[in-house]
């Protein structure tokens, strides 16, 4: 049980202020209690990376977490835009919000590549876009055995990966299975890794399709039941697509926003 602790220890031992740090989940078990819990916890200066930034991010941007973001898509899924991310790029509110796009497969495969420990990852082809122009990170190569040419992305390694899971043994292994996107990669390209998880075991029984992420790569794991909430854990619980309709007239309202924001989560109180 070493490494079992609780969410607002984790999140004071292992997120810094000025930290790059992502939350991964694909509209699957995204990790809400420890965005909130960072949130409560007021880090300052995050560059937050995610593959596609939701309402977590609108949050943790709303509340002047963040200083950059690095994605690949952003919105409120199947509703349209996140509002305080929005504002943040439009108006500087709370704070201005540097930003670094890329597509889904080049975000995958510059976390490959920090999982891997390589300096970069490839692509087959060159973008069709106009990224290469506009974002650092990438670049065109050519390939010394075919001559073909090829994109090359930075490798992504953050500081901290905060993942939601299923479960997790005694010994610290975590087990996640359903729909997952980039977790995986994300943990093992990361400095330090955070997992929280619906519930603990003795043991780790074999999941069709499931996911273990072993002990050695990990923190701290959180006992955090609902941690995933108002997104979907699958055989947990259902996604609360009412809230998501709910955020989007939330967050248009700098007002309502920070009142939901004070309700709902800073007085929260958790351990």
């Amino acid at each position: 049980m070493g490494k079992v602790t609780g969410l607002r220890d984790a999140i004071a031992e292992f997120i810094h202020d000025g930290d790059s740090v992502a939350l991964e989940g694909f509209s699957h078990l995204v990790p809400f209690a420890a965005g909130h819990e960072i949130i409560r916890q007021q880090r300052r200066d995050l560059t937050l990376i995610r593959m596609s930034a939701d309402i977590i991010y609108d949050q943790m941007i709303g509340m002047g977490c963040a200083r950059k973001l690095i994605f690949s898509w952003a919105g409120n899924p199947g509703l349209g835009l996140l509002h305080r991310f929005r504002d943040a790029e439009e108006n500087d509110w709370p704070r201005p919000l540097e930003i670094e796009e890329y597509t889904h497969a080049t975000l995958a495969a510059a976390f490959v590549a920090g999982a891997a420990r390589l300096p970069f990852g490839t692509l087959s082809s060159s973008l069709q876009t106009d990224l290469l122009k506009h974002a650092p990170a990438l670049s065109s190569i050519k390939c010394p055995f075919t001559g073909e040419e090829v994109t090359a992305v930075r490798a992504m390694k953050p500081d901290v990966t905060i993942v939601h899971a299923q479960r997790a043994d005694e010994d610290g292994n975590v087990q996640l299975w359903g729909i997952v996107g980039i977790q995986k990669e994300a943990v093992l390209a990361a400095k330090r890794v955070v997992v929280t998880v619906e519930e603990i075991v003795n043991r780790l029984e074999p999941v069709p399709g499931g996911i273990v992420i072993p002990s050695w790569v990990i923190s701290s794991v959180v006992h955090t039941p609902g941690g995933a909430r108002p997104s979907y854990v699958h055989g947990y619980y259902g996604r609360d697509s009412a809230f998501y309709r709910e955020w989007d007239a939330i967050a248009r309202d700098r007002a309502r926003f920070i009142q939901w924001m004070e309700d709902n989560v800073l007085e929260t109180v958790t351990v």
